[in-house]
């Protein structure tokens, strides 16, 4: 079993930064995939970012691409999403999910079926 407990949201100003955390317990954190997603108010959860298990390879979102930054700390068993110049559509709950299903291949999985262990949310609130 994996937990996974998610902090660094916050309230920010639009142009602003924020690092998201994603500590996880429980065995085999570096044969796991790891992933952000986010819910928007009224919205459906989307996919924002995700890494494989060696962090040998990374995909994001289009309209994240080149303001956020997802990383992880094997030794640390934890998972970072770095988000810059933030704009107020990026207000959202931000949830991290592992996927063990792939083992350690270089498949990066973006679908939330994919991921089988998520995490509560941590709030991110960009004002304008």
């Amino acid at each position: 079993q994996v937990q996974l407990v998610e902090s660094g949201g916050g309230l920010v100003q639009g142009g602003g930064s924020l690092r998201l955390s994603c500590a996880t317990s429980g065995r085999s954190f570096s044969s796991y995939a790891m992933a952000w997603f986010r819910q928007a108010p009224g919205k459906e959860r989307e996919f924002v970012a995700a890494i494989s298990w060696s962090d040998s390879r990374t995909l994001y979102a289009d309209p994240v691409k080149g303001r956020f930054t997802i990383s992880r700390d094997n030794a640390e068993n934890t998972v970072y999403l770095q988000m810059n110049s933030l704009k107020p559509e990026d207000t959202a709950l931000y949830h991290c999910a592992a996927s063990g299903r792939y083992g350690r291949s270089f498949y990066v999985p973006r679908t939330q079926r994919e991921y089988d262990y998520w995490g509560q949310g941590t709030q991110v609130t960009v004002s304008s």
